[in-house]
């Protein structure tokens, strides 16, 4: 007497071996895109915070108000300033909150150097 093999389920029991898996990969690149968008609002407030203090009579609280108008992350703004060139330097904690991951990946740390040349008031 022969058997034949019924194969009905075999696709939903695949899809319920690979779909944690899946789920996980695309949260995985969720959170890579979310601290890319960070560092990006980060490179950009270190070149307003240059920009505006190269231009200002008060460099540090210029760079201070320009780099906390570009982004909504909180920032820690250090400026140097010097008789021809001004460096502002901004760091921030790209916060990794996505579910599954976020508990998974420690923060990450960001930091953006720009110097840009003093310009008179």
């Amino acid at each position: 007497m022969s058997r034949i093999r019924n194969s009905q389920g075999q696709a939903t029991v695949e899809l319920a071996l690979c779909l944690p898996l899946l789920c996980v990969l695309v949260l995985a690149v969720l959170q890579v895109a979310v601290v890319v968008g960070d560092v990006l609002a980060v490179q950009l407030a270190a070149r307003e915070a240059a920009r505006s203090a190269s231009m200002a009579a008060d460099p540090r609280a210029a760079a201070t108000a320009a780099a906390e108008a570009v982004t909504q992350i909180p920032l820690r703004v250090e400026v140097a300033v010097t008789d021809d060139a001004v460096t502002a330097e901004v760091h921030a904690s790209a916060v990794t909150e996505v579910p599954l991951i976020g508990w998974a990946v420690p923060d990450v740390g960001i930091r953006a150097r720009v110097t840009m040349r003093r310009e008179p008031p």
